[in-house]
């Protein structure tokens, strides 16, 4: 997809919001994503749908999954999540608003991560709530890889200063988070 390789779509806070949203809705889990020239290429744990063995036999069983969400397809994703979020009025209390799961609202900050860092390559990788990107940085002295690391306490603290930076501008520079 390359959002900020000549695309007029430079928001990966929404993007990722919305392939989050989509994947709470399919209960995936410890999830990897990689950035790919026409979309994204996701891959991750889901709760098997059923078995032709025992009842036993398919409790607790998950498999892995791998998706492609090309451009057109992250595009509804994000349409559809207006939508929903927009079905409640703007004067209602925020506990009759729809409710972001983990993934909507991890994979948003981190996308406001991004936005501020603007790569030209994103990859990341997700076990037990902890997140680990590697992005592709342009510079004058050429490109380069940065890994950063979020524990979950660093995505939940992120979630919790979100609502603040609403109508913030992302910052150039922001420095990585403590461990990375």
């Amino acid at each position: 997809m390359r959002i900020y390789e000549g695309s007029p779509r430079q928001d990966f806070e929404e993007v990722f919001r919305s392939i989050g949203a989509f994947l709470d809705q399919r209960g995936m889990r410890e999830v990897l994503l990689a950035e790919a020239p026409d979309g994204f290429i996701v891959q991750g744990l889901v709760p098997s749908g059923g078995s032709t063995g025992t009842w036993s036999d398919s409790v607790g069983a998950i498999v892995k999954e791998t998706l492609t969400f090309l451009e057109d397809d992250i595009a509804r994703f994000m349409d559809e999540a207006i939508a929903r979020r927009g079905a409640a009025p703007a004067g209602a209390r925020a506990a009759a608003r729809p409710t972001a799961g983990y993934y909507e609202a991890a994979f948003r900050v981190l996308g406001r991560y991004m936005d501020d860092q603007k790569p030209h390559d994103v990859f990341l990788f997700e076990q037990d709530g902890a997140f680990v990107v590697r992005l592709l940085l342009a510079g004058q002295t050429g490109s380069r890889h940065i890994l950063a690391e979020f524990t979950r306490e660093d995505i939940a603290g992120m979630i919790a200063r979100g609502p603040a930076l609403r109508h913030q501008e992302p910052t150039l520079g922001t420095p990585a988070p403590a461990g990375a």
